[in-house]
């Protein structure tokens, strides 16, 4: 049995906050963080709106569009490191809110690489027949843990969701391979104390390399080259690092998504948050080879190939 993604949704707040509306409240410039990172805004969510919210309303269309009634969904599992409260979890919220009466709830903490984890859990319990509907969300209101006072991160982040429902999918669809690694000796380079604070040098080296290295890795486990690829969505940190990515893999840049410029890192958001945006957009077409990869606090990393397609 292979399990492969059924439906698909996302949610952006309205509040738009621009480099330009940074640069009246910090030491920076709209050129600094253009030429750095590659985002020009991001989303940030009001006050009366936390991370349950946000990802309440990318799973319900991800259910809508995958026609799968909340009460048959038999898992949830939601990535995030910005939970409402420590507990109960995020996925034990969405349980009650949406209504899936039967559905078992844990939340999957491994930051920007979260959703990556989520789908290889995921895919377990699918492939084994343990369970047949899968829903998982990677959410994050970063806004609430951001320093704002500290230039070199608060430009960097924004809010937001993406929510996929996993299920069986026909032979040859799906996820043909994955990999998924951790290295807690690198876990001072970015951490939350009070608020995210991040060494950038050492988490851009780790990243380049990484995010590289795991793309092909996963194409090698499922009998594939670079020439299989027709899509590449990278984890949405930044633009340096995404190219580097896509230099590996030697594919043409109209090939890699890009939404760091509009959504800065949504962490375990962004992942999904891009693939619903290229899906809508026409980019993603059944049958397509498309090659997910993402690194994040921890250290943590994933990559998926998959096959679109149900």
């Amino acid at each position: 049995m292979n399990a492969g993604i059924l439906g698909i949704g996302r949610f952006i707040p309205e509040k738009v906050v621009t480099n330009l509306d940074l640069e009246k409240v910090m030491d920076t410039s709209d050129e600094w963080i253009r030429t750095r990172t590659g985002i020009e805004e991001r989303r940030i969510a009001g006050e009366s709106m936390d991370t349950s919210d946000i990802g309440y309303e990318a799973a319900v269309k991800a259910l809508d569009d995958a026609g799968v009634a909340p009460e048959d969904i038999d898992l949830i599992l939601v990535a995030t490191v910005t939970p409402d409260q420590p507990f109960p979890s995020v996925a034990c919220m969405l349980q009650e809110k949406l209504g899936a009466r039967k559905a078992a709830a844990m939340d999957v903490s491994a930051a920007c690489a979260g959703f990556m984890y989520g789908i290889v859990t995921g895919k377990q319990f699918i492939e084994t027949g343990s369970y047949k509907y899968v829903l998982i969300v990677g959410v994050e209101k970063l806004s609430k843990i951001t320093d704002w006072e500290d230039r070199n991160t608060a430009v960097l982040f924004g809010d937001g969701a993406g929510a996929v429902v996993m299920g069986p999918v026909s032979e040859g669809k799906g996820i043909l391979s994955f990999e998924l690694g951790s290295d807690g000796s690198g876990g001072k380079y970015l951490y939350q104390d009070s608020h995210i604070r991040m060494n950038g040098r050492e988490v851009f080296k780790f990243a380049v390399r990484q995010m590289g290295e795991s793309s092909i890795n996963v194409l090698e486990k499922a009998g594939l080259t670079k020439e299989d690829v027709d899509f590449l969505i990278p984890h949405q940190a930044n633009i340096r690092i995404m190219e580097a990515a896509r230099q590996r893999l030697e594919l043409p840049i109209e090939k890699m998504s890009k939404t760091v410029h509009k959504y800065g890192n949504t962490s375990a958001a962004s992942i999904p948050i891009s693939l619903v945006e290229e899906i809508e957009a026409g980019k993603i077409k059944d049958g397509d080879l498309i090659v997910m990869v993402g690194f994040g606090g921890g250290l943590t990393w994933g990559a998926i190939a998959m096959r679109w397609g149900q």
